[in-house]
């Protein structure tokens, strides 16, 4: 393993990249910057991403309510960080994330937009293709009441963070293996392919194993939601979109629901 800074992780060559990617750095860690992951050490960190998803699926029926909603999403959050800081050190992690600049705002709010408009054509062509399910998190929260409506926009907050880290550590193990046998432009789109097809299969559950409606309504939206990480190398700004798409779409359901 060698160690680097959190930020040190290169330019790639202009061939190499795509036309909308930030030019002055690469996204970390699947070429060995800032420090460097054997296949072996991809290996566990892509178990603690299931395993993290593993423990939010047991704990969150055991805080239904309270402060106590927050713990399943950290625990979300924290496995797979925790684990990758012990296989790569305590910088690993770090590179994930960047420090906000002025105009990321505006590519949040911009995918946003794109993500809203993308929602509704793919719902729309769902429903009329197949039996479609309705997500129960909008039930949740226009039924909570008082507290736990506040609580709710909180812990799913750390609960998107958490979605982004499921997605974008094991796209980039992907592209760690990918990058050797292809160029990098194909091994990109493969890992982003890959990564969100396993989000959308982990939302069976949630769609009652409806297996058409999980891949064609939530992996071209995942790929969506990535694309502000594939340009700024930030998960701030990916989770950012992440959490501006899942409030609008929670607060039309307060806004439709009543308090029990």
């Amino acid at each position: 393993m060698t160690e680097g800074t959190a930020s040190d992780t290169g330019a790639t060559d202009p061939d190499e990249r795509f036309r909308f990617e930030r030019a002055d750095c690469d996204l970390p860690l699947y070429r060995g910057r800032p420090v460097h992951i054997g296949p072996a050490g991809w290996l566990l960190v892509l178990a603690s991403v299931a395993v993290a998803f593993g423990a939010l699926m047991k704990t969150q029926p055991m805080f239904p309510s309270g402060f106590g909603t927050f713990i399943p999403a950290l625990l979300f959050v924290l496995i797979p960080l925790g684990t990758l800081a012990a296989v790569a050190g305590p910088r690993a992690p770090l590179s994930l994330f960047r420090p906000v600049r002025r105009r990321d705002g505006a590519i949040i709010l911009g995918f946003f937009v794109l993500n809203a408009v993308a929602t509704i054509l793919l719902g729309l062509l769902v429903t009329h293709l197949f039996h479609t399910v309705a997500n129960p998190a909008g039930d949740r929260v226009a039924s909570a009441a008082g507290l736990d409506r506040i609580l709710f926009f909180g812990w799913t907050a750390i609960q998107l963070l958490g979605e982004e880290i499921f997605t974008i550590l094991p796209f980039l193990a992907f592209l760690a293996f990918l990058d050797r046998m292809m160029p990098r432009k194909a091994a990109i789109a493969l890992a982003a392919l890959g990564a969100a097809v396993i989000f959308a299969l982990i939302h069976l559950p949630t769609y009652q194993w409806n297996l058409p409606q999980a891949l064609i309504g939530l992996v071209p939206i995942r790929i969506i939601l990535l694309m502000p990480y594939l340009i700024t190398r930030n998960i701030w700004v990916s989770t950012g979109t992440h959490i501006l798409n899942d409030w609008a779409i929670f607060g039309l359901s307060l806004l439709g629901g009543a308090p029990e």
